[in-house]
């Protein structure tokens, strides 16, 4: 396989990962869920496991959806395995979170007293519909703020 071919596969499970966390912000539940391969694995910060595209998107559609989302993805790593069509990403997180119902001001919603810093471990695979999430692992490294 090509360096090109690696480079479209790495920047392609990038902006999959990208995408994922504007869709769980944008409030689309269906569109993250479309993230996944159909039984694709999703481990929540919590150690809850969500199995499959259906699981994923019920989970995310009961959001309170007065919660306000920000989730700030940096330092992508991307390891891909073009023969085997397997691709491993670690993202870094910082997640703000406020309300849609806090007052608009030119400086935006006022946000939760805490914030976290996390990660995104990713194990994707080349799919019919291009690549996927396998399976996720969602975990929480940092808190600021809130009760310590």
């Amino acid at each position: 396989m090509s360096t090109l071919e690696t480079l479209a596969a790495e920047a392609a499970c990038r902006a999959l990962v990208l995408r994922g966390a504007d869709a769980v912000d944008g409030g689309d539940a269906q569109g993250f869920a479309a993230s996944f391969a159909p039984d694709g694995t999703l481990v929540r910060p919590d150690g809850s496991v969500l199995q499959g595209r259906a699981a994923i998107a019920q989970a995310y559609a009961a959001r309170d959806p007065d919660r306000l989302t920000q989730h700030l993805v940096c330092n992508q790593q991307v390891t891909v395995d073009l023969q085997a069509g397997t691709a491993q990403a670690r993202s870094k997180v910082l997640l703000w979170t406020g309300r849609h119902s806090s007052p608009s001001t030119p400086q935006g919603r006022l946000a939760d007293a805490i914030s976290q810093v996390g990660e995104f471990v990713d194990q994707l695979e080349h799919t019919p519909e291009g690549w996927r999430i396998r399976s996720r692992r969602a975990q929480f490294i940092l808190y600021r703020g809130g009760a310590s």
